[in-house]
């Protein structure tokens, strides 16, 4: 009886103190609810000055971003060659640009392009950020040297590369003592120009991966080792599945800016031999600025906003489900 008494005494004294738990939680969140209640009520000015220091980031977004997207959709609709009056001409301009061959031709260039520079970058740069991450004497002279081409004028670099690439009086071609065309040639102008645009965005690739591999806590290197894990089990089940997040960011910025090279086709070859290097960004400042077609040029800009943003969507939906710093 009297332990049968105890046990009920320890059951009732516990109930009691779950009790009190529950409760202490419950006027614990009571008091941070009419807290927060009470600071949105009694502090309209904390609110204004949020939206106050928000307005400058929303007005750039909205002036530099959303409105252009606005206007340029709105001019698709429209024939205009710069100067005369604005003619409505509906969506005569979009079924003009699907239907033609030059913008078809462009479409396939960049994609091709595309595929060649950012693969080739991207593995590029991350084999540089594995050498430049060692701790050695001089690596951080290699590292400026490396971002030197990124951060020059791309139109500059363009120039430079000409000069390099001239037929006759070239560096390369006084090298080879050999007459090579290398931007006359159809087949060899589209490799040359992706080699030029490569050469100048590695540095910024290798600069991106390199501060994924610094933020690597180096415990899981030193644990893997400690098991038994060699340098490339290491790199294959360590270092990649936690730069996921810095492969999407240049997989998504490497795409973006390779599908929107200009100036660097421009000086280089202008879009030619043949069209074979004929862009879709070169494409629109040709119907712009060449044929005076605003309309055209404003309907390819729209279909490449919308392409950039399709494959962008995918590649996030793609990572999203990857993307994580827990190792399995």
């Amino acid at each position: 009886m009297c332990a049968h008494f105890n046990t009920s005494m320890t059951n009732t004294g516990d109930d009691t103190e779950q009790s009190d738990e529950v409760g202490s939680i419950s006027r614990l969140r009571g008091r941070k609810t009419h807290r927060t209640r009470a600071l949105t009520k009694n502090h309209p000015r904390s609110i204004a000055l949020a939206y106050a220091l928000l307005a400058p980031s929303l007005f750039g977004v909205v002036t530099f971003l959303l409105l252009p997207i606005i206007v340029v959709i709105w001019l698709s609709l429209f024939r205009w060659d710069l100067l005369g009056p604005l003619h409505y001409v509906g969506l005569a301009n979009w079924r003009s640009v699907l239907t033609d061959p030059n913008f078809a031709n462009s479409l396939i260039v960049t994609a091709v392009f595309v595929a060649i520079v950012v693969p080739t970058q991207t593995m590029l740069g991350l084999l540089i950020a594995t050498m430049l991450a060692r701790q050695l004497p001089g690596t951080g002279v290699f590292r400026t040297l490396y971002v030197l081409p990124w951060i020059c004028a791309p139109l500059a670099i363009a120039v430079l590369w000409r000069w390099l690439l001239a037929p006759t009086d070239g560096a390369f071609s006084m090298v080879l003592r050999h007459r090579i065309e290398w931007l006359s040639d159809p087949s060899l102008a589209l490799p040359v120009v992706s080699a030029v645009v490569v050469w100048t965005n590695v540095g910024y690739v290798s600069l991106s991966f390199l501060a994924g591999l610094l933020s690597i806590p180096e415990d899981i290197n030193a644990a893997a080792r400690t098991d038994g894990a060699d340098a490339w089990q290491r790199f294959w089940r360590i270092t990649l599945p936690m730069l996921r997040p810095t492969m999407f960011f240049v997989l998504v910025t490497g795409i973006v800016s390779t599908a929107q090279v200009f100036d660097t086709v421009y000086a280089l070859t202008d879009g030619g031999p043949k069209s074979r290097t004929d862009l879709v960004a070169h494409r629109i400042y040709a119907e712009a600025f060449g044929s005076a077609a605003i309309g055209r040029a404003s309907v390819m800009a729209v279909l490449l906003f919308v392409v950039l943003f399709g494959v962008t969507v995918v590649q996030h939906l793609y990572f999203q489900r990857r993307i994580s710093y827990e190792l399995t």
